[in-house]
C-alpha cells in the first residue's frame, strides 16, 4: 500500500509541474497513510516537484516533525497538518504558485463560472488574506484550515493556492482545475470582462457531469502518462 502511494505522489508532483505550477523548488504536496492516520508523506524541500522519487520523500506527523526520511521537510509543513488534523477525511493537500491562480486573485474579483472549470469554484472559493507571507507557524496554519472550512480549495492571496481532496487525485486534479478557471478568466478580464456566464441552474449540472470523482481519476491517469511522455 505504501509504496504504490509513493507512486501516485511522485506522478502527482510530474503533473503539477508539467501543468506548471512547479515554481523551481517550492511547492509541496502530501498524502496521508492509511495506516498510520497522523502521519503522512511529503515532498521533501530544495527539490521540484517534478523531482520526487521513492528514495527522497519523507514522512512527517501532525506535529510537522519529520520522522523518517533524510531530507529536509517544507517550512510550510503547517498548510498540511492542521488541514489534516481538522479534516480526517482530507488524504492529500497541495500547495504550489500557480501563475495564474495568482495573478487573477490580486484582482479582488470572485471566480465566475467562464467555462466549465469556473463552474467547479463559482461561488464558494475562499480567499486567505491574514498574511501574503509563507505560512511557517502551526496558528497560521490553523487560520489556513479555518479558511478553508469544508472547501476543496482556497487562494492565498499574493501567494499561492491549496488544494484538498480525498484522493491524491482529486487535490490534484482541484489544483489543476483552478489554476485552468483562473487562467480562462484572466483572458476574459483582459478583453473586457465576461458578458456571458453559465446559469446557475446549470453549474451543478456541469459540476456532477463533467468533474465527477471517476473523472477526475480518469484526468489524473491522463495527465500522468502526458507528463511521463514528455520526460522520454
Amino acid at each position: 500500500m505504501t509504496a504504490s502511494l509513493r507512486k501516485t505522489l511522485i506522478e502527482a508532483g510530474r503533473i503539477l509541474a508539467a501543468e506548471g505550477q512547479g515554481d523551481l523548488i517550492w511547492g509541496h504536496v502530501t498524502a496521508r497513510l492509511p495506516s498510520d492516520p497522523e502521519r503522512f508523506l511529503m515532498k521533501p524541500a530544495r527539490i521540484g516537484l517534478e523531482e520526487m522519487s521513492a528514495r527522497n520523500i519523507i514522512t512527517i506527523d501532525l506535529k510537522g516533525e519529520k520522522v523518517a526520511g533524510a531530507a529536509p521537510r517544507h517550512n510550510e509543513v503547517f498548510i498540511h497538518t492542521e488541514i489534516m488534523r481538522v479534516r480526517p477525511e482530507i488524504q492529500c493537500v497541495v500547495h504550489t504558485h500557480a501563475p495564474h491562480a495568482v495573478a487573477f486573485f490580486s484582482l479582488g474579483k470572485p471566480i465566475l463560472p467562464v467555462g466549465h472549470h469556473g463552474a467547479v469554484f463559482a461561488g464558494w472559493m475562499p480567499v486567505f488574506s491574514e498574511t501574503t507571507n509563507l505560512i511557517v507557524t502551526p496558528e497560521l496554519g490553523r487560520a489556513v484550515a479555518r479558511t478553508l472550512g469544508p472547501h476543496a480549495a482556497l487562494a492565498l492571496r499574493n501567494h499561492g493556492i491549496v488544494t484538498a481532496g480525498r484522493t491524491i487525485e482529486e487535490a490534484v486534479m482541484y489544483a489543476v482545475t483552478l489554476e485552468t478557471a483562473c487562467k480562462t478568466q484572466l483572458l476574459a478580464e483582459a478583453a473586457g470582462g465576461p458578458q456571458a456566464v453559465t446559469e446557475s441552474a446549470e453549474i451543478e449540472a456541469k459540476r456532477g457531469r463533467v468533474f465527477r470523482a471517476d473523472m477526475y481519476r480518469s484526468a489524473f491517469e491522463y495527465l500522468a502518462r502526458r507528463a511521463q511522455r514528455r520526460k522520454s
